[in-house]
């Protein structure tokens, strides 16, 4: 069967090409005589895969020598609570929320500190970014927190926001490595990599090291403490060993490709196709406010939801999956990753084109 054109928002598409590697080596890798999958987290081909990942992230990144690279598990769900048990020393911190994952995030800090939502754009389904330029940023912050792309109502933030001062938290799962970024703008980024780095499983955080320390909250697991992995250098205990090793190839992957300079120009290309598309459509439009329009995640209605489930059926039919909107927004959402070739996204505008014309 031909692979379809996947536009899942996670689980998502990955590079054919390192599927096609990973397949190459599942029975044996590099001559060891056994897959990745049955290798000991001990041992020195192991900590190869692990230390190349890291190299490799870090010259992507460009991230600083005072930054340290951690591979968890957990998914970002389980960040939201890590980061109030590690960071809140004040017990304060300011949330904006932009989305659901924003807005769990912000519940599960309110169980461990006076977590403050210092603004939201729930008033309009979350279809754009509140100004962020002056915000009501509490004096004994300890940090301020934004998940920067809402991979379900497709916003992403262009300026991050003027924290005053206090660290900068951001959740980066849904746009992680679709372009250049600066980590010192932030004390700590992280995200989950089933969007666009690789299989569920695995949760990247990067943290800058005097943040890493002994004083968590009372109570904090061993496990839960950034201090416990950074010291054990991401081997604490048994890590998600082959979701790091496939990380990995799609680190070397955006090296081929030019890097993250490069992907930022492919992506907006991709994504300049779409949107182009939807904006002169007259079946169907896009929901986000077009100067907070996401990259990676791009929701469209027809504004009939009889339509819009017909096209989501015809379209899975025609081998576009997974183009169901989620609940909250309705429609459809096409999420676009790194991984997406141009091809798909041109193939979809001439289906929605197609599809246009019969129904209007």
């Amino acid at each position: 069967m031909a692979r379809v054109y996947n536009f899942s928002a996670g689980p998502a598409v990955l590079p054919e090409e390192v599927l096609q590697e990973a397949a190459e080596e599942m029975l044996d890798y590099r001559g060891c005589g056994m897959s990745v999958m049955e290798m000991s987290h001990r041992s020195k081909m192991f900590e190869t895969i692990i230390q190349d990942a890291e190299a490799d992230l870090r010259e992507l990144m460009k991230i600083p020598d005072h930054y340290r690279v951690l591979f968890l598990q957990g998914g970002a769900s389980q960040q939201f609570a890590m980061i109030p048990m590690n960071l809140m020393k004040n017990g304060v911190a300011d949330y904006i929320i932009t989305g659901q994952w924003a807005k769990k995030a912000y519940q599960e800090a309110c169980l461990y500190g006076n977590a403050k939502a210092v603004a939201s754009s729930a008033d309009q389904t979350f279809s754009y970014i509140p100004d962020c330029s002056d915000l009501p940023i509490d004096a004994d912050a300890d940090y301020v927190y934004i998940c920067e792309n809402n991979t379900i109502y497709g916003t992403k933030y262009k300026t991050l926001p003027n924290t005053k001062g206090k660290i900068l938290v951001s959740d980066v799962s849904s746009c992680f490595l679709s372009e250049p970024v600066d980590v010192t703008q932030y004390g700590l980024i992280y995200g989950g990599v089933q969007k666009n780095i690789g299989p569920a499983g695995v949760v990247i955080v990067i943290i800058r090291e005097d943040l890493i320390t002994e004083d968590v909250l009372p109570g904090t697991p061993t496990m839960l403490r950034y201090k416990t992995h950074a010291d054990a250098g991401s081997l604490y205990n048994t890590p998600p060993a082959y979701g790091i090793y496939i990380c990995g190839k799609v680190f070397q992957w955006l090296k081929k490709r030019g890097g993250l300079e490069a992907m930022k120009e492919y992506n907006e290309k991709k994504a300049a196709i779409l949107y182009d598309y939807l904006d002169e459509s007259r079946l169907f439009h896009g929901t986000v406010r077009k100067q907070d329009r996401s990259l990676m995640n791009v929701p469209f209605v027809t504004g009939d939801s009889d339509l819009d489930a017909r096209f989501v059926k015809e379209a899975k039919e025609a081998g576009f999956e997974n183009l169901k909107g989620h609940r909250t927004v309705g429609g459809m959402r096409a999420s676009i990753y790194n991984a997406m070739p141009i091809e798909g996204v041109e193939k979809l505008v001439e289906f929605m084109k197609q599809f246009e014309a019969k129904n209007l």
